[in-house]
């Protein structure tokens, strides 16, 4: 059974990457009928924050990403971490290192005026001496000083790193007891089973560290698969600015979850040139196999043009209900299919989706002053008048097409251009030139509002 994890340190918010990565591993094991784990990485005390871990959860049950089994919490651990250090110790493939801090930086100041590597120099690998007063002493691990370690990656093939050149003795626990990340990563992915493990090629350097761990430990090593980074349009690691927010700042952007994970998906990764993936498509056709080996380049207009594939394509009625995050009720609004089949498609988000229909259904306290000039021109009052009169005497007004044909005879009795009768009453009922269909704000509006807004404007060029 392919058994995946997503390990976030809630030391801050979860971001596009982690999500991404998060994704590929869920869609992975969901492929194989396998599990996915959540793993809740606590053990930094000083830089923890339970609103981090809230905000990671919260981001999950937006998105739909549902772990299978309990979430698991390092911090809860300690225990089992401490028996496996012991462990190492009484079988003589860990030792406690005594060497201060003062040591230690004189040593690194000698090795870096010696243009070598730093690292630390096993004085306490073999010691037989008197142990140093005063001094608690960390936990490192005995690392081969020669040879090769190889990770057999699925995305960039089999890597092989020289241990004289990259290892040295480190640290499994420190001076006070806690363990330090390679550790109990490596200890927890082997206990729980874990092994699949899809993550950021920011984590590569890591991996020859936790090999050293699973084999002192007699743990088997899992398959790993190191993703290349998401990079913004000229190449460069993403910024704020560029996309690298917390996940849930995107569903405040007004985004939906099956835009966001359709575009993450996409992020380097593809299947022939498939653009739409619903979930089901995605956990039948994903394998981290065919991750690309360069990084990938976020595109905003790319995710806008999903979600508003997705606007278009979500019902009226689940649209209703999103909108209430976005402060529009609509629920009790006789003509909010008519609205909405024609706004949702001329929004990209959700919080545009919004704005245009408050720019329908709230009455206009000014007028674009540019778009009042263009259109309130020789007879604009009077063919506005005309119209409104017509309105006045209709007897069924219902659809977009019942105000419609009274623009057309309008326009046929006065002998005008649709332009003429168009943008003085565009900017009568908006406030601006731009929006809807004239018709449908019309119907959506009814006969009473919609000669109000006449009045209004026409008042308000008189003044």
């Amino acid at each position: 059974m392919v058994i995946t994890r997503f390990a976030p340190s809630p030391t801050g918010y979860l971001h596009i990457g982690g999500l991404r990565t998060a994704l590929f591993s869920y869609l992975w094991a969901k492929r194989n009928n396998g599990k996915f784990v959540l793993r809740i990485e606590d053990t930094d005390k000083a830089r923890n924050s339970e609103e981090a871990t809230e905000a990671i959860l919260n981001a999950f049950k937006w998105l739909g990403l549902e772990a299978d089994g309990e979430i698991t919490y390092q911090s809860k651990r300690e225990n089992i971490y401490k028996k496996y250090i012991q462990q190492l110790l009484d079988e003589g493939k860990a030792y406690k290192c005594y060497m201060s801090k003062e040591e230690l930086d004189a040593l690194r100041e000698t090795q870096m005026a010696n243009k070598e590597r730093t690292k630390y120099d096993g004085k306490y690998r073999d010691f037989c001496g008197t142990v140093p007063e005063g001094i608690e002493p960390v936990i490192r691990i005995k690392a081969p000083l020669s040879g090769e370690i190889i990770v057999h990656d699925g995305v960039k093939g089999d890597i092989s790193f020289q241990a004289e050149d990259i290892l040295d003795d480190f640290v499994i626990a420190r001076a006070d007891g806690s363990p330090t990340y390679n550790f109990v990563v490596a200890v927890d992915d082997a206990l729980m089973g874990i092994n699949e493990v899809i993550r950021g090629d920011d984590h590569l350097s890591n991996t020859p560290k936790q090999i050293v761990v699973y084999e002192a430990l007699g743990f088997e090593i899992p398959k790993f698969y190191h993703v290349p980074m998401i990079h913004n349009a000229q190449g460069k690691k993403l910024s704020k600015r560029d996309g690298a927010t917390d996940v849930m700042a995107y569903k405040e952007m007004g985004y939906l979850p099956q835009a966001l994970l359709n575009f993450l998906v996409r992020l380097g990764w593809s299947h022939g040139d498939q653009e739409i993936f619903s979930m089901d498509e995605m956990k039948e056709l994903f394998d981290p196999k065919d991750i690309n080996k360069s990084a990938s380049i976020y595109n905003t207009e790319k995710l806008d043009w999903l979600n508003a594939h997705y606007i278009k394509n979500t019902s009226n009625e689940e649209l209703v209900e999103l909108l209430t995050d976005f402060g529009v009720v609509l629920s009790s609004h006789d003509k909010k299919e008519i609205l909405l089949d024609a706004l949702k498609e001329r929004a990209k988000t959700l919080k545009e989706l919004a704005e245009l229909t408050n720019e329908v259904v709230t009455t206009p306290k000014s007028y674009d002053e540019k778009a009042s000039k263009k259109a309130f021109k020789g007879n604009a009052v009077e063919v506005l008048e005309v119209f409104a009169n017509r309105l006045a005497e209709a007897q069924e007004l219902h659809l977009p097409v019942d105000y419609h044909h009274i623009m057309e005879k309008v326009v046929q009795e006065m002998e005008i251009g649709f332009g003429k009768i168009g943008q003085p009453l565009r900017v009568a009922l908006l406030g601006k030139l731009s929006g809807p269909g004239l018709d449908v704000v019309m119907a959506v509006l009814g006969r009473d509002e919609t000669l109000s807004r006449i009045a209004n404007a026409v008042l308000a060029h008189a003044n």
